[in-house]
């Protein structure tokens, strides 16, 4: 675990080290963008236009990166204010939003699981019960991913626990970086963390991307809903990624029995399970339980998740105190509050319809024609944005509201356009493109290559199943 947070931190010294000129030229883009559209002579309310030179500011800001992307959200509200765009209660209108709040109690959730080992213990427990062999061991790191996602949401943290499960493995297997076990374990273990968290309301783009469409659709989804949406495509992910590490990355030494007397050592060594253990365990089993049966009972997923998240710092019945509510990522809060904020200003001001008519128009008649063509367009067309902007609450953020109002304004069902916009962040095929992936990528037992190759191969096989998700399963559950 040690070496683990020791590589989490140099990336945060690499990234620090970068050079400074896309940060100087964002700077000037940030703000040269808005006063040439404050001042330019569109032919639309001024309200609107506004509106427009403002998000303009925070879309270039949040691409670009030249100041925190909460701070560049939080100046944005306070310009929809003070420039009185809007009123007070739409500019920051999106704290009082069910979503930032969803985010920070599933926070709380991914501290439990972290502060009281549960994380590694069920990552070591889980391996051992798979398998040792290469092949086994492939296969129990990607099911530990997956059930890590609904106990630990947040991919940084996936990554993290079980980097420091792999790093041991690596030291008795007495192999290093360029290995191709060490490869096929570590591309797992990091691709993975990122790809699940598309597929369970848990991640923060996820929350984000839910929010934005219940926000922008005036639709609800249930977190059971989205887990049955994407679970055959989980399902179909876990094999497909197995199957092609194995392909891509055969092992030196297929048997590897050592794996076995390292694993029962660890568990050995944290000792029987802790009271603090259970009671995290209780906890998320219990959320986990209300999440996926909201169907039946309609309580708001944000409800459950803050609920039980706060119900974990009350003294003496909980798993967190004081000093672990003050490591919360607030800054990740407050973004995604001001993205929903922006939208909401944007479709107040009637803004949103020019940015749709640019960004979104040219799709509509292929989408409207097909379902098989509504499965593919979307998704691809999320991909290629993805990759000019790598931040993928960022591109959710500077996306989603205009998709939902291209989709009202053409007479499409908005949900499943908005749960293939939002799927598509899974698919990365450059580290930049996520901080899950910067951070695997910082162990050195993998390269861009790698993740090139795995992602791409990965993206394809999920644009295939949505292929057959979106036409024949998505009706049958209720969404068409």
């Amino acid at each position: 675990m040690v070496q683990a947070m020791q590589a989490a931190a140099e990336v945060g010294g690499a990234e620090k080290t970068e050079t400074s000129t896309r940060k100087i030229v964002g700077f000037i883009t940030a703000v040269a963008a808005p006063v040439l559209i404050w001042f330019a002579p569109l032919h639309f309310a001024a309200n609107s236009k506004h509106a427009l030179a403002v998000a303009a500011f925070m879309i270039v800001a949040w691409i670009a990166e030249p100041i925190p992307h909460a701070l560049t959200g939080l100046i944005g509200c306070y310009l929809f204010w003070v420039l009185k765009v809007v009123k007070f209660d739409v500019a920051f209108s999106g704290f009082a939003d069910q979503t930032p709040w969803f985010l920070f109690g599933a926070g709380l959730f991914g501290m439990m699981a972290t502060k009281t080992g549960l994380g590694r213990r069920l990552a070591y427990l889980i391996i051992r019960r798979v398998g040792t062999s290469y092949s086994r061991l492939l296969l129990g790191i990607i099911l530990t991913s997956f059930l890590l996602t609904f106990l630990v949401p947040s991919g940084i943290a996936c990554v993290v626990i079980m980097a420091s499960v792999a790093l041991g493995l690596m030291q008795v297997f007495g192999l290093g970086p360029g290995s191709n076990v060490g490869k096929g374990i570590f591309i797992t273990l990091t691709y993975t963390a990122g790809c699940f968290d598309k597929m369970v309301i848990a991640g923060p783009s996820t929350i984000l991307g839910r929010g934005l469409i219940e926000k922008g659709a005036n639709v609800h989804i249930y977190y059971g809903l989205w887990l049955l949406a994407f679970f055959p495509c989980a399902v179909v992910t876990i094999f497909g990624i197995w199957r092609l590490v194995l392909w891509l990355y055969p092992p030196e030494d297929a048997a590897l029995t050592r794996g076995a007397a390292f694993l029962r050592e660890e568990v050995d060594r944290m000792g029987p399970w802790t009271r603090m253990e259970k009671r995290a365990l209780f906890l998320m089993l219990l959320a986990i339980a209300l999440w996926m049966t909201d169907l039946l009972h309609h309580i708001s997923p944000a409800v459950i998740g803050l609920g039980v998240g706060l119900f974990a710092c009350l003294p003496r019945v909980g798993v967190l105190d004081e000093k672990d509510m003050k490591k919360v990522n607030y800054l990740l809060v407050f973004f995604v509050a001001a993205a929903v904020s922006m939208g909401t200003v944007l479709v107040q001001t009637g803004a949103l319809r020019t940015m749709t008519a640019i960004m979104f128009d040219w799709m509509r008649p292929l989408i409207v024609s097909s379902s098989f063509a509504l499965a593919l367009v979307p998704y691809w067309t999320a991909f290629v944005y993805h990759i000019f902007l790598g931040n993928e609450i960022g591109m959710l953020a500077t996306s989603m509201p205009g998709l939902m109002s291209f989709a009202q304004a053409s007479g499409i069902h908005p949900l499943p356009l908005g749960l293939i916009w939002a799927f598509a962040a899974g698919g990365k095929i450059f580290v930049y493109q996520s901080g899950v992936l910067v951070v695997g990528y910082s162990y050195g037992y993998f390269t861009a290559k790698d993740v090139f190759r795995v992602g791409l191969c990965v993206t394809v096989i999920e644009s295939l199943v949505l292929l057959l998700l979106v036409p024949f399963y998505w009706p049958l559950i209720g969404i068409s």
